[in-house]
């Protein structure tokens, strides 16, 4: 089974935050679909004819796009790829995007599950953000999307920013709980490199995040969580038992996938790549049919760092087994090794052949993973 993602550049108003690849202005929006939809054509081999299990619009702001831009992605997608009827086909929305004609658009060309950008149910929060949308609309989208069937979704909150309290959090929380939201997708706020949430802090215009703040909260919402009957499935994924992401838990299983669009990136089980991360010469460059990216091939070394640092970050853990299997005994022995340090420090648990992050050590997953790698 393989994935298919598609990076859709283009948002209404830019989230201070926000350090993915898109534009604000929709003028070129035509030519990049075309282009998309021309890559998809060309670049059908590069999973090698696998049955497509999971489709992900994303971005930027998918929920931007018209019927017939999404017609023309999807047709070129059905065409050109073995799509599994029962293929998990995911678009991200924004709530000010969710309209009844468009829910019932969506659904049409056979989108079946939304991942929604709520991040906050609190207004000031939002301005706060520059979200598009507004505490009325985080509300109404999802009654909407409930009412026209769209019963598999997720929702995206953050916590951890300068104005959201604990007790904000919670209502926060209880508010998606509330609707029996099947997944949330939950991250803390990070102040990244080159986004104006960056500048702003440093011109001391808005506040910088406090760290202990936001690990408290990251700790109530787990257990807030499992109270509600979610699986904490991943560092900042939860689902209620069979809403899995299915297109996320391929790459965490390390699935082969195929990604389109400027910025978009590939995976085919050996090498690893990436477009350009520029709509223009994206554009311009499937036109020539010489497509602008860059490329690596994973070294036995790397793909074993890579399957210990997703495994690690995932609910069933790290299995020792299958390292020894695929990277052999002395590998196994050096992490064991590695782990005991975690295992006394109740930050990694170990049950036979496999090794998982605590809630404490969910606080420092990466950094553990790194202390594992050859």
């Amino acid at each position: 089974m393989a994935g298919i993602y598609l990076h859709i550049p283009f948002c209404r108003q830019a989230c201070n935050y926000c350090n993915f690849h898109f534009a604000t202005s929709l003028r070129y929006k035509d030519e990049v679909t075309g282009a998309i939809a021309t890559e998809a054509v060309r670049e059908k081999d590069y999973v090698a004819g696998e049955p497509i299990n999971t489709i992900y619009f994303g971005g930027g702001t998918p929920s931007l796009l018209e019927q017939g831009d999404l017609s023309l992605l999807m047709g070129a997608l059905r065409s050109h790829y073995p799509v599994s009827p029962e293929a998990e086909i995911t678009l991200e929305a924004n709530p000010d995007d969710i309209t009844t004609g468009k829910l019932l658009e969506w659904k049409d060309l056979g989108i079946n599950r939304l991942s929604i950008g709520i991040q906050s149910f609190f207004e000031e929060e939002l301005r706060w953000m520059n979200r598009a949308h507004n505490a009325r609309q985080a509300q109404e989208c999802i009654e909407l999307s409930l009412k026209h069937g769209f019963t598999n979704f997720s929702i995206d909150l953050i916590y951890g920013s300068p104005l959201l309290t604990d007790e904000g959090w919670r209502k926060n929380v209880e508010t998606a709980t509330g609707y029996g939201i099947p997944h949330l997708s939950c991250y803390a706020l990070t102040v990244e490199e080159r986004t104006p949430l960056h500048k702003l802090v440093n011109t001391e215009k808005k506040t910088n995040v406090d760290q202990d703040k936001q690990a408290r909260q990251f700790l109530l919402l787990m257990e807030w969580l499992r109270q509600a009957g979610y699986e904490h499935y991943e560092v900042s994924n939860f689902a209620k038992p069979g809403f899995r992401s299915r297109h996320n838990s391929s790459y965490w299983r390390g699935e082969k996938y195929l990604g389109l669009g400027p910025s978009a990136h590939s995976y085919n089980g050996v090498e690893r790549r990436w477009n350009i991360a520029n709509n223009n010469i994206y554009v311009r460059s499937i036109a020539e049919g010489q497509p602008q990216r860059e490329a690596e091939i994973l070294t036995p070394a790397q793909q074993m760092n890579e399957y210990i640092m997703i495994s690690l970050r995932t609910m069933e853990g790290l299995n020792l087994d299958l390292l020894e299997q695929k990277w052999g005994a002395a590998q196994r022995k050096r992490v064991e090794r590695d782990l005991a340090n975690f295992i006394n420090s109740k930050l990694v648990t170990a049950n036979g052949p496999y090794a998982r992050i605590t809630d404490q050590g969910m606080l420092m997953a990466d950094g553990i993973a790194a202390e594992l790698f050859q």
